[in-house]
């Protein structure tokens, strides 16, 4: 029996999920423009064990969004990550946000583009088949009229970086999912079940998110 804890804290949306064999039992999210995971990601973490009657050394391990997205979401989200990890003893599995995102939509044909937001006309892509395996990897590109130009493909475009890309993609091949904005740790424990398996698991000590960009920090306005 393997009971595995998500974090998934890479946009504003901040989620905690429990899944028992790669199944969800229980997920606790809240989509906060202010962005307090700071302030609710722990809490999350003990109500969903406490209202799910598991103790923290009932766990397996703890799957965590590796990136893209925020950096300060990212650093919240791993940094309590590794916390549990290495207090618990346990494994630590990294999870690609942009797959956990593509895993919210199920497509017939065609393939799946999540994009996050990175400000500007600029967002991190990947693209997954409809089985969701990845076919591109992960990148940062500021979309314009020529993006994705070599797929003829159906796109089925989600998250938060999709919607403002409208005005340039007005070609038929892209469907937009508006309601689909930011991934969640509720789609996570699939995808932690499977890594967990095959003990595909990353150093607590050594671990770092997968920033994509360095950090910018720029003066108030």
């Amino acid at each position: 029996m393997a009971y595995i804890l998500s974090i998934e804290t890479a946009t504003r949306n901040c989620s905690v999920a429990l899944s028992q064999n790669g199944v969800t039992i229980a997920c606790k999210e809240v989509s906060d423009a202010g962005y307090s995971h700071a302030e609710k990601l722990h809490v999350f973490i003990e109500d969903i064990l406490q209202e799910n009657k598991i103790c923290f050394q009932d766990l397996s391990a703890v799957a965590v969004s590796q990136g893209p997205g925020s950096y300060t979401g990212l650093r919240i989200g791993v940094s309590a990550a590794k916390g549990l990890c290495y207090s618990l003893n346990i494994p630590l599995i990294a999870i690609d946000t942009l797959e956990t995102l593509a895993k919210k939509l199920t497509v017939e044909k065609g393939v799946i583009v999540p994009m996050l937001d990175a400000r500007r006309m600029e967002c991190y892509t990947a693209i997954f088949n409809a089985e969701h395996e990845k076919t591109r990897a992960i990148q940062s590109e500021i979309i314009d009229e020529h993006s994705f130009s070599t797929i003829q493909e159906i796109m089925h475009l989600i998250g938060d970086g999709a919607s403002k890309c409208k005005t340039v993609l007005t070609d038929d091949r892209f469907v937009f999912y508006d309601e689909i904005e930011f991934p969640s740790a509720n789609e996570m424990g699939a995808i932690a079940f499977e890594k967990y398996k095959k003990s595909d698991t990353v150093d607590v000590a050594y671990f770092e998110p997968f920033y994509l960009k360095d950090f910018m920090m720029t003066s108030p306005k």
